[in-house]
């Protein structure tokens, strides 16, 4: 009865606001390791694996190359033909085999090749060295490895070189320096090169088979994909930063935390310049896959992903002005209010046009009365900047409350500049950032002319030829009166 009354006994604890808590025993070291271990298992890593099951995928890929290279050490016959060579074979896949097929391509090729000129060049200067004779082979060798260990080593300072034969060139290095060593020790050296050789190629081999049979993930598309989404973030930071300026938060359809997360988007732009770079530089070595070619112009990403960049740095000083302390009247905003989200709303359709474009692979059929209308909205917006002083004199237009705020600017209570002037270098921004759009609408379209995009639909021309007209007569109109 003891027993069973002090189980069921607790603690409690008063706290501030006149309730109580149970206050929870400590946990002992085991017992705090497990629940360390439970939270990194199902916090992290399971987190990791939902959100991408790929690498999942990858990893179980990794397990079964090496349990199959394993059966050359394992399986008596096939050790017997290789002996301890086809450690190997192990080896190679350790470092070759990579998460994509064109990382696991460059690094196989690298490989293959830099063993294979090595393993070569080291037997002739190892055949040379043995001609010289006794005292001149090991001087023959030594300066061999001196000459090609150096030349290698600066070739790899080459931006060429660098970009794609780098890990070839350490490779090469690497395989020349041990067979010259240890062939100076060893009798049958062209039979241990062939046996090297071969184990390396088998695990090239399997890597190569397993990374494209076997649920691939091609360096290519994960490019095509990420240019993709850089668009369509820059569209929405771009979005949400104009509106989360002008509009009322009574107004927004969103909640306040998503519209802080959607402007906040073009950082991911900004970061994924080595991103860009590494995938352009595996997908060159990628076959033909999908819907894209062997030759495919990866290269031309690089430069929408620049012009991208580059207008995510105007978004950036944006947001910055947007998050000032210093805050225009609101009758001065309300003044360019409907003019900047105007050009703010075409920017934005622009970018999503292309962002289509590019995942689809086909020209748009819109793309050009967008950034027409675009251009009229940022004229409109530097028309009404223009008329700003005004504005700020005459407020024979405004009625009510409005009014009453234009008459005490009318009696002497102008606004000072500073208070001001973060809504001009909006203004400004805007504008900047409609001129670097047309910088990105270049690099797609050039990129949907060397990589062949399928042309847009001939119907709707003629719809365009319309609208552009009669977007330009509203705007004459608009100039004249």
């Amino acid at each position: 009865m003891a027993k069973e009354a002090s189980s069921k006994l607790e603690w409690r604890i008063n706290v501030p606001d006149g309730t109580s808590k149970i206050l929870e025993p400590k946990s002992g070291l085991f017992g705090k390791i497990w629940l360390g271990l439970k939270r990194l298992v199902w916090e992290k890593v399971w987190n990791i694996g939902v959100a991408d099951p790929r690498k999942v995928i990858h990893c179980v890929k990794v397990g079964l190359a090496l349990s199959i290279v394993s059966l050359f050490y394992y399986v008596r016959p096939l050790y017997d033909d290789f002996g301890g060579n086809a450690m190997w074979a192990v080896m190679t896949v350790v470092v070759v085999f990579e998460y994509s097929v064109g990382a696991t391509l460059c690094k196989c090729i690298n490989r293959a090749t830099g063993t294979f000129l090595a393993g070569g060049l080291a037997i002739g200067i190892h055949w040379v060295a043995e001609k010289s004779g006794d005292k001149s082979e090991p001087i023959v060798l030594g300066v061999s490895v001196f000459l090609f260990a150096s030349a290698a080593t600066f070739s790899r300072f080459i931006p060429s070189v660098k970009g794609r034969f780098d890990y070839g060139a350490m490779i090469f290095i690497l395989t020349f320096s041990l067979v010259s060593v240890s062939g100076y020790r060893v009798a049958e050296l062209c039979m241990l090169a062939q046996q090297r050789l071969s184990t390396i190629g088998i695990g090239t081999s399997l890597c190569i088979l397993l990374t494209m049979l076997f649920c691939p993930i091609w360096a290519g598309s994960e490019l095509h994909y990420l240019i993709h989404q850089n668009v369509e973030k820059l569209a929405d930071s771009l979005d949400g930063c104009v509106t989360e300026y002008f509009l009322d938060k009574e107004k927004l359809s969103i909640s306040e935390e998503g519209l802080n997360k959607k402007t906040q988007v073009y950082k991911c732009v900004l970061n994924s310049k080595a991103t860009e770079e590494s995938l352009a530089g595996f997908a060159r070595w990628e076959p033909t896959h999908g819907r894209f070619s062997f030759r495919h112009p990866w290269k031309q990403y690089l430069k929408i992903g620049a012009s991208l960049r580059n207008c995510a740095y105007c978004i950036e000083t944006l947001n910055s002005c947007i998050v000032s302390e210093s805050q225009a009247p609101p009758c001065i905003r309300k003044h360019l209010s409907d003019k900047c989200l105007k050009v703010s709303s075409y920017s934005t359709e622009v970018l999503k046009e292309l962002a289509l474009a590019i995942k689809k692979m086909k020209k748009s059929s819109k793309i050009d009365i967008r950034i027409s209308e675009m251009n009229f909205a940022v004229q409109h917006l530097q028309d009404a900047l223009k008329s700003l002083p005004s504005h700020l004199i005459a407020s024979s237009s405004l009625t009510g409350e409005d009014q009453a705020k234009a008459v005490t600017i009318k009696n002497g209570d102008v606004p000072p500049i500073m208070k001001v002037l973060p809504l001009f270098t909006v203004v400004s921004l805007l504008a900047e950032i409609a001129a670097r759009i047309g910088g990105v609408v270049d690099a797609v379209e050039e990129l949907a002319s060397v990589a062949q995009f399928k042309p847009a639909r001939d119907q709707k021309l003629k719809q365009e030829q319309i609208t552009k007209t009669a977007i330009s007569d509203n705007y004459l109109n608009h100039q004249t009166i």
